[in-house]
């Protein structure tokens, strides 16, 4: 090992290691549980990555996985359909997926391996991971390349963390010599090389419409006042997989200063049933007015997939005719304007904002379902039920 893949001295319960694509972290991760597990200091391990099938293809069965860095007299039972690996001394490490977020709210663990954390759809994973860490002297290492989430800069700033940097050329004698002729040239000097490369968190993406002091400076500090009209925009994905992307479910409500409020974010990954019933779900919650969704993908599908869950749902279709940044542009503005507040726990939405650009690759599900509540709401005159919600006392 090279010394910054060693564990730093110290008192600390999280390792936080910010490293570069190809620096080792997989391999210093699955090291570091190796050694916790023979010298008897784990006896049972959360094993947690972005995904299920990241956490058994990167961290179990990977080539710097804990299956290949195990020596043979050492080498721990693997039983992929209980999700667990069992030791000689019968430490047992447990495999989870950070998109299952509620299976980790029973288990109690005394080591914890998160891989790529900065990549995890739902921050709540973390705290529920933290949360089962309660067995004899708990310890976390974070592996990850960084993002500027909100999740990995409260790491940086935590007297807990101990933080390890490096990048890419840190491990240059052990990757492709093409690696570096090809990628290394391509990216070198560039922001995404900074971040991808030197492992470098940047807090600001250039061209991003929204940056993190609008969003904090959108964070209420009180309840809603009495909304004129809520609506509930729905982004829906094509594919209902486990890596397909996740159907934007975004509530927002407009009050008589039309200023606007972000009430919840209930994007999910899941069938267009499962998607359809929460909408429904959080429609009659916020006794919102109206269901708005894209149709761009699903076309009338999305409609018929609503109506069976509530036949008379109010509901419009909306399409989209102009690029992502011409439509998110106008809500921006409202945040410039301080004429936009958020309630509750949106990291993740807040994320996605604070991201894109014109640039981004991934689809921004949450963000264009915000988008989507804020038109729908800004364009609209006030709905009649403007009436009930005030006699029902809902806010």
């Amino acid at each position: 090992a090279r010394p910054n893949q060693l564990p730093p001295e110290g008192s600390w319960t999280t390792w936080l290691l910010l490293a570069g694509r190809g620096f080792g972290k997989t391999r210093t991760g699955a090291e570091f549980v190796r050694s916790e597990i023979e010298n008897n200091r784990a006896h049972r391990v959360a094993l947690i990555a972005p995904t299920a099938a990241d956490t058994r293809d990167v961290m179990i069965e990977g080539e710097s996985g804990l299956l290949n860095v195990c020596p043979p007299w050492n080498r721990p039972k693997y039983e992929p359909s209980k999700r667990r690996l069992t030791w000689p001394n019968g430490a047992i490490a447990t495999m989870y997926s950070a998109d299952e977020p509620e299976r980790l709210r029973g288990p109690q663990h005394d080591l914890l391996w998160a891989d790529e954390l900065a990549a995890w759809r739902y921050p709540q994973a973390w705290d529920m991971a933290m949360l089962g860490l309660r067995l004899g002297t708990p310890r976390a290492v974070v592996t990850t390349t960084p993002k500027p989430t909100k999740l990995i800069q409260a790491l940086t700033k935590s007297d807990t963390v101990a933080i390890t940097r490096g990048s890419t050329f840190d491990n240059r004698a052990n990757l492709a010599p093409a690696f570096f002729e090809q990628i290394i040239q391509k990216y070198e000097g560039t922001r995404l090389g900074r971040q991808e490369l030197y492992a470098e968190v940047l807090t600001d993406t250039p061209g991003a419409l929204w940056t993190r002091d609008l969003i904090e400076a959108a964070h209420a500090t009180s309840d809603p006042p009495e909304l004129v009209r809520v609506v509930v925009a729905i982004d829906p994905a094509v594919t209902s997989g486990e890596e397909s992307d996740e159907t934007g479910i975004i509530v927002a409500g407009i009050d008589h200063d039309k200023h606007l409020h972000v009430l919840e974010d209930g994007s999910m990954r899941g069938t267009p049933s499962e998607w359809a019933t929460k909408a429904v779900r959080l429609f009659d919650q916020y006794a919102a007015d109206r269901v708005v969704a894209e149709t761009n993908n699903g076309g009338d599908l999305v409609e018929a997939t609503l109506r069976t869950v509530r036949r008379n749902l109010p509901y419009r279709k909306v399409t989209a005719t102009r690029g992502k940044r011409m439509r998110a542009e106008p809500i921006a503005a409202l945040y410039e304007q301080h004429k936009a507040h958020h309630h509750g726990n949106l990291s993740t939405l807040e994320d996605q904002m604070v991201t894109f650009t014109p640039d981004t690759i991934d689809s921004p599900d949450r963000l264009d379902a915000l988008v989507w509540a804020a038109t729908e709401l800004t364009n609209k005159r006030l709905s009649d039920n403007t009436r009930l919600r005030a006699a029902s006392g809902l806010k």
